[in-house]
């Protein structure tokens, strides 16, 4: 038969408190929901458990030491091992031996065993000989990530793929919906998808960070979006009409005669859209782009053409 002071690592004239203590250690290494894939965890737990049962017990652990395994025999009375032990009572009832979980686990204070595996191992309820543990509900950790989609997908909306490694180190990729115009910085709840629970309660969630990656030509301020737009410098000159790409497809951008560089067109509603609220606008920021290779000539055409109307562009600048 199995030594119960061997079974909890402890020397026969081990303090009530260091049984305790080994107690906690063993309960929370060997429990079956801490060790789901662990075939053997279930014995080992109900080994530590009847150990305890015993030697917690000051006269149950007197009986044991003068008498070993066979105490039962000599009177003492078998109480069991496994979830929750139990015995015959006065008049031939039954009883069930309690524990104050609080006290063995640290209840809600900082010390060791505190938190969670109060909550965990109170999940044995009382009842007579032969019931079965319950397990209390406890909601699984939440997890927290980051995740980072395209310009484009913030815009319009869209699916982003995202890798979620669990706690037991298996890596699980989730699809996750991307609202239309979610800006940088904001949050997505995905509930049911966190840590799942160890008592069989609900899991917990995925909380998302959205981070935009950067557009090349595009720029966000809230609703509106800004676009540098280059163009000819006849095109600038005489007018014309160009296409400019926009998140809801091409369109035509009239340029009026005589545009110069840093001149902004507003295309109303073609910003960015929300679900449930008014679209922004778009702003085109003309860029005049001269033509390169210009001859001698061309270029003291071009001075005479300026010469004929001046200009003090740089008149209003100031530090």
């Amino acid at each position: 038969m199995a030594d119960h002071y061997a079974t909890l690592g402890i020397n026969r004239d081990a303090s009530a408190d260091d049984v305790r203590k080994a107690y906690r250690k063993l309960a929370r290494k060997h429990h079956p929901d801490l060790n789901p894939d662990d075939e053997s965890a279930k014995k080992k737990f109900q080994e530590v458990q009847t150990a305890f049962d015993t030697l917690n017990d000051p006269k149950k652990r007197e009986m044991y030491d003068r008498y070993g395994d066979a105490y039962e025999q000599m009177g003492a009375g078998s109480r069991g091992g496994g979830y929750r032990p139990t015995g015959p009572g006065p008049g031939g009832g039954s009883e069930s031996v309690q524990f104050d979980f609080d006290e063995m686990f640290g209840g809600g204070g900082a010390g060791e065993g505190a938190g969670g595996f109060a909550d965990l191992f109170r999940q044995f309820s009382r009842g007579g000989r032969g019931a079965q543990a319950r397990h209390q509900s406890v909601r699984g950790q939440d997890i927290e990530y980051e995740l980072t989609v395209p310009f484009n997908t913030a815009i319009n909306g869209g699916e982003a793929n995202l890798a979620v490694q669990r706690a037991s180190g298996k890596v699980e990729t989730i699809s996750v919906k991307i609202p239309q115009g979610i800006d940088d910085g904001k949050k997505i709840r995905l509930r049911g998808q966190g840590e799942e629970s160890l008592g069989g309660g609900t899991a917990g969630d995925l909380l998302l960070t959205i981070r935009v990656a950067p557009h090349p030509h595009f720029e966000r301020r809230g609703k509106r979006l800004d676009v540098a737009v280059p163009v000819t410098l006849a095109e600038a000159v005489q007018g014309a009409k160009i296409e400019v790409p926009t998140p809801t497809g091409t369109i035509m951008l009239t340029i009026p005669p005589g545009t110069s560089s840093g001149k902004k067109l507003r295309v109303k509603g073609h910003g960015v859209r929300s679900k449930n609220q008014e679209p922004g606008d778009l702003y085109a920021e003309i860029q005049v782009v001269m033509p390169p290779n210009l001859t001698e000539e061309e270029r003291e055409q071009i001075a005479a053409i300026s010469a004929r109307h001046p200009q003090q562009p740089r008149g209003e600048l100031r530090w």
